[in-house]
C-alpha cells in the first residue's frame, strides 16, 4: 500500500498547511497520531482533527496494490457470463443497507484512473445515491480537457441535495466543463417531452451525451423506497404499475424485465434522457441485497460494458454453476 498527500484542496491558510503536514506524517511517514502531535507541537486531539480534515478534503489518496484473490475470481466469472469488458468487485465493509462506502470508494478509484489516463474526451454521468457516494471519495483530479455531460433530466419534483448534484461536484473536483439537461427527468406527456427535447440547449446536450465513450450510471430496484420515487420523479402508482408489468430494474430512467427486455410503459415515452446503447461504454455502479434482481435485469439487457459491485452482491449474482469453485467452497 502506498499513500500520497496533495496540498491542493485547502490552499491559503496556515491551518490548511498544518492539516496537510499532519496527514503526510501520519499516512506517508508512518507516525502515530501522538507522534504527529509531538512533532508539530500541538495537542493530540488537534492532530486527530487535522488528519480527519485532510482526509475529508480529499488531500489524502491511498492506493492498495496487489490482487484480492476471491474478488478477482468473481470478476472473471461475472465478466465471462455477461460479456463485460470491465468488472470490479470489492470486499464488503460490513455496512447496513446499501454498501455506499465500499461502492463509492471503488467507483471513485475507477473514475480517477480514467481521468488521469485521459482516455475519454466526454464522460456521461447519471445520478443517484451510489454515484453521489463516489463523488464523496473522489480526490481533486484536474482534468480540464474532459467534458462532463448529464445523461438525463435532473430537475426533481422534490428537492434533495446530494444525488442530483453529482455532475456539479465532479466538475468542481476536476475543473472540467459540465453540461446539464435543465429539464425534468419525465415530462408530463409524450407531446411535452417532444417539445422539450427540441429545445436548443436540450438537443445540444443530448447530442454531446451521445459522444460519451464512458458512462457511469446507477441501478435502481422497483420499490416504493427506491431513489426515483423517493425524489418524486415517479409516483407510487407508477411504481406499482411497473411492478405489475414485470419490471425488475431501472437504469438511466429505463425499466427492464428480468430477462433484460424493456418494459412497455409510457414513462419511456415521457423520458428526457439518452437511451443506453450496447457498446456504449456504460459502467454501472450498484450493489446491495435490495438491488440483486435489478442488477440481474440490467445485466441481462446486455447494455452494460462494465459493473462495479461488492463481494456479497457478486456472489448472489452468480448461479452456483457459474461461481468459481473456491467461492462455492467458502460458502
Amino acid at each position: 500500500m502506498e499513500g500520497s498527500v496533495h496540498d491542493t484542496a485547502l490552499p491559503g491558510s496556515e491551518e490548511a498547511a498544518l492539516a496537510t503536514r499532519a496527514a503526510w506524517l501520519y499516512h506517508a511517514g508512518g507516525f502515530t497520531q501522538s507522534e504527529v502531535a509531538e512533532r508539530l507541537g500541538i495537542a493530540a486531539a488537534k492532530a486527530h482533527r487535522l488528519i480527519a480534515r485532510a482526509t475529508r478534503a480529499g488531500l489524502v489518496r491511498v492506493f492498495v496494490e496487489g490482487p484480492i484473490g476471491g474478488c478477482i475470481a468473481l470478476e472473471d466469472a461475472l465478466s465471462a457470463r455477461h460479456a463485460l469488458t470491465i468488472c470490479r468487485v470489492v470486499p464488503a465493509l460490513g455496512e447496513r443497507g446499501l454498501p455506499l462506502r465500499a461502492l463509492g470508494t471503488a467507483a471513485a478509484s475507477f473514475l480517477r484512473e480514467a481521468l488521469e489516463r485521459g482516455a475519454h474526451r466526454v464522460i456521461g454521468l447519471g445520478h443517484g445515491r451510489t454515484l453521489a457516494a463516489a463523488v464523496d471519495f473522489l480526490p481533486p483530479t484536474p482534468a480540464p480537457q474532459v467534458r462532463l455531460v448529464s445523461l438525463l433530466g435532473g430537475l426533481p419534483r422534490r428537492i434533495r441535495t446530494g444525488p442530483f448534484d453529482v455532475i456539479h461536484r465532479v466538475a468542481e473536483k476536476t475543473g472540467s466543463d459540465a453540461y446539464l439537461l435543465p429539464v425534468p427527468m419525465f415530462a408530463d406527456s409524450e407531446a411535452d417531452a417532444a417539445v422539450l427535447r427540441r429545445q436548443r440547449g436540450v438537443a445540444e446536450t443530448l447530442a454531446l451525451a451521445a459522444e460519451a465513450s464512458l458512462v457511469l450510471a446507477g441501478i435502481g430496484p422497483i420499490a416504493e423506497a427506491a431513489f426515483l420515487p423517493m425524489a418524486g420523479m415517479v409516483t407510487q402508482d407508477e411504481v406499482r404499475a411497473l411492478r405489475d408489468a414485470g419490471a425488475a430494474g431501472e437504469m438511466l430512467g429505463r425499466y427492464f424485465a428480468a430477462d433484460g427486455s424493456p418494459i412497455a410503459t409510457d414513462l419511456h415515452d415521457r423520458l428526457i434522457a439518452l437511451p443506453p446503447r450496447q457498446g456504449g461504454g456504460v459502467v454501472a455502479v450498484a450493489g446491495g441485497t435490495e438491488k440483486i434482481d435489478a442488477i440481474r435485469a440490467v445485466l441481462a439487457s446486455r447494455v452494460l460494458a462494465g459493473l462495479i459491485t461488492d463481494e456479497p452482491t457478486a456472489r448472489r449474482l452468480l448461479d452456483p454453476p457459474d461461481m468459481p469453485r473456491e467461492m462455492r467452497e467458502r460458502d
